[in-house]
Formats: C-alpha cells, sequence, structure tokens
C-alpha cells in the first residue's frame, strides 16, 4: 500500500482514539501542498518558480491524485499564464481535506463516526482502524530528523510541509519544537534529491509557510 504524501500529513492530524482533527487549518494547507507535490513527483506537473504548469495529464492510477489532476488541468486551462501555487492551495484546502480523508476510509486505515453535537450539530470523527501506516510513517520520520538517518526525496518533501505548515507538534509530541524544527529546516533545504525535486519541495514549503502565517494571523485578528 502506497499511501500518499496527503494522507500521510492527514493520518497525523488525527487523533488515533477520538478521531478528531488536530490543528485543522495548518493540516488543511499541507494537505492540499502534498498532493500537489506528490502530482509533482510523479511528472504530472511542475513546480518553478512559485508557479504550477501541468505537464501530463494521464491518470496516475491513484484516485485521489488524479481526482486533483483534473481539476488542476481544467482550472490552470482558463489562465493567462501559469497559476501561481499560492492561487491553488487557496482553492482547494477547504476540500483536499475531505477528499483525503475519505481515500483512507476506502483503504481501511481509518473509520467514519457520525456524531451529533448537543443532539443537534452533526459532526464526523476518523478514528484509525489501521494503524499499519501510521506506526511506519512515524518511525520513517524519526529516523530522518531524530536519528539523523538520510530521506529520500518524499520523507524530505513530506518533512517540507509538517515544516512549512508549522505541524511539529503533530508529527512529534513530546519533542521540543525548537530542535524538531531546526532538523526539518536542515532536512528541507538538503540536498536529497534532483534539482527540479529540490525546487519544487523549495516552492511549496514556501507557498505551505505563507498561506499558513496568513490563517492564523487572520484568525486571531
Amino acid at each position: 500500500m502506497t499511501v500518499t504524501l496527503a494522507e500521510e500529513i492527514a493520518l497525523l492530524s488525527l487523533d488515533d482514539e477520538s478521531g478528531e482533527a488536530k490543528e485543522r487549518q495548518a493540516a488543511a494547507w499541507a494537505v492540499a501542498g502534498g498532493i500537489l507535490l506528490e502530482l509533482a513527483f510523479a511528472g504530472r506537473v511542475s513546480v518553478s518558480g512559485g508557479r504550477i504548469a501541468v505537464t501530463d495529464g494521464d491518470p496516475t492510477g491513484e484516485p485521489l491524485l488524479d481526482e486533483r489532476l483534473a481539476l488542476i488541468t481544467a482550472w490552470a486551462a482558463k489562465r493567462q499564464r501559469a497559476p501561481k501555487v499560492t492561487e491553488w492551495l487557496t482553492k482547494d484546502q477547504a476540500k483536499a481535506p475531505a477528499a483525503t480523508v475519505a481515500r483512507l476510509c476506502e483503504r481501511g486505515l481509518v473509520v467514519e463516526e457520525k456524531h451529533r453535537v448537543l443532539g443537534l450539530f452533526p459532526v464526523r470523527r476518523y478514528p484509525e482502524a489501521d494503524g499499519s501506516a501510521e506506526r511506519e510513517l512515524r518511525e520513517r520520520l524519526r529516523a530522518v530528523v531524530l536519528d539523523g538517518a538520510a530521506p529520500d526525496e518524499r520523507t524530505a518533501g513530506l518533512v517540507a510541509l509538517v515544516h512549512g505548515a508549522k505541524l511539529h507538534r503533530l508529527a512529534f509530541p513530546g519533542e521540543p519544537r525548537k530542535e524538531i524544527a531546526a532538523r526539518m529546516a536542515e532536512l528541507a533545504e538538503g540536498q536529497w534529491a534532483t534539482d527540479g525535486v529540490r525546487e519544487a519541495i523549495r516552492d511549496m514549503q514556501a507557498a505551505v509557510t505563507t498561506a499558513t502565517v496568513v490563517t492564523l494571523f487572520a484568525a486571531t485578528s
């Protein structure tokens, strides 16, 4: 089972027992960024200079990615020039998390539970059903961030997104944030990927960081 970057971020944000999403706003930007970065890794889009271009419209075979690829293709075709990464993330961050969690349900990694708050307001929670993917994910993150192992391209991309969205506590609960953040910044900027992939990772991290800061500022104003 190959779990996408977006699904990995969603797994980090969902409480295993209650199924409630933690740090919902910041995680939403990172999930949307994860889908886009995964499409870049798959050679379907290029991310360069802070802008997106569709380079290959063929399906990847992963439903979550292919749905977003079709949406990006149709959206970008209406633009006079390649759109900015931040424009797409702004458009998609409200919808990408639901699509991503639905895919986790299809995989059997989480299960949907419906509740009513005060007996009136319907809410959905997604507690863990199969913890194997999240355990592997956390072990991989600990290996590269805490133990000094060299990351592959996808893990470096995941670290950059988590760092950009300031989701350090979700990935490493109980660890000193300052030290974790410094190591994640080092990994995100390292020579772990080819030039094109490294530029995509850098642009995605910058876009997610900008979007997250703006969102958090608006929420506290």
